[in-house]
């Protein structure tokens, strides 16, 4: 090896300490909202010292710590309106992390363009100053049908789109166990990206493979989602890809390490093909969720990735959307 190469080398290295402890802080943040989260803490949760610490999020991240942690607040409070509509606009704003409803509304409508009332009222988008996708989509989603089966163990929901019938799952309510992940985290847009997940699943299994942490079928292969992309600007969505791993296996670089929580999901189980994910994610939001008397509480929602699609004889993707729920 050169010199040349062993300095980039080294300098990779220390880039990926640094994207591991914003990634660290994030983390944090996404599980404390409610929470003071001052400077001090969050540079300690960074080991970073707290008079520099802004401004290396700033840059890792592009964007600056404070307006990080407010639009992340706000997001959490526009999902919170539309499935909690017996809470309170008050309790909301509390919940997200306000100190007072009078600035929540402020900054909700600087945000959104509309007040909280206005939001929950529609429940959907509106003149959001943070949706850029609309003219891209060009496409209306029908509710889907459902229907329920019924034994002495458990409900199950057939969910369905009425306007493509590929779309068909099954829906249960199951606990589960917390699982420790390892991950790679990607900020930015992900739908129609080609080739992105391939290179994330690829830098994660060349991580985890060497480190014999590769034990299929025991491992699962996890996709969080973090942001909602009705609400959040495309460039700021937050996904990881995620394997589980033993429980203290040590974060590396840029690959992290969290536990998901355990506890009551709504489990969807589909076999689609690509261009069907955001077609599976609507048929359990839009036509199970509200159905079901259910609502989603704070954990993320994510997605299990049951096979390989090029060993399926239709190039079917396996998976289960797991959304954590709570009763309506």
């Amino acid at each position: 090896m050169t010199r040349k190469e062993s300095d980039e080398d080294g300098s990779s290295h220390l880039r990926e300490e640094y994207v591991r402890r914003i990634n660290r802080v994030i983390d944090y943040i996404e599980a404390n909202l409610d929470e003071n989260l001052s400077l001090e803490t969050l540079s300690g949760v960074a080991c970073f010292s707290r008079y520099h610490f802004h401004r290396i999020f700033g840059a890792v991240t592009g964007e600056p710590l404070g307006r990080f942690i407010q639009r992340v607040r706000l997001e959490r409070a526009a999902s919170k309106l539309i499935h909690n509509p017996k809470k309170s606009i008050t309790q909301v704003a509390f919940e997200s992390g306000f100190s007072s409803s009078s600035g929540f509304a402020r900054a909700f409508k600087e945000a959104f363009g509309v007040s909280a009332r206005a939001w929950r009222a529609e429940g959907r988008r509106t003149n959001s100053n943070l949706r850029k996708d609309e003219s891209k989509t060009g496409k209306e989603y029908t509710v889907p049908s459902i229907y329920i089966e019924s034994n002495a163990v458990a409900q199950t929901w057939r969910v369905f789109m009425r306007e493509n019938p590929e779309i068909k799952g099954n829906v249960e309510i199951k606990e589960i166990p917390k699982m420790e992940v390892a991950y790679v985290r990607h900020i930015g847009p992900y739908s129609g990206t080609s080739g992105l997940y391939g290179r994330l699943i690829g830098k994660l299994m060349g991580w985890a493979g060497p480190r014999g942490l590769l034990r299929f079928p025991d491992t699962k292969l996890l996709l969080v989602y973090y942001d909602n992309p009705g609400i959040t600007d495309e460039s700021r969505l937050r996904t990881d890809v995620c394997i589980t791993v033993p429980e203290g296996t040590p974060a590396e670089g840029e690959i992290g390490r969290m536990a998901m929580p355990g506890g009551r999901y709504a489990v969807a189980h589909f076999e689609i093909i690509p261009d069907h994910y955001g077609d599976a994610w609507n048929a359990v939001y839009g036509g199970w969720l509200p159905e079901s008397g259910y609502q989603p509480d704070e954990r993320p929602a994510f997605e299990v990735h049951l096979n390989n699609p090029e060993e399926h004889s239709e190039g079917k993707h396996i998976i289960e959307i797991h959304v954590p729920v709570k009763p309506l």
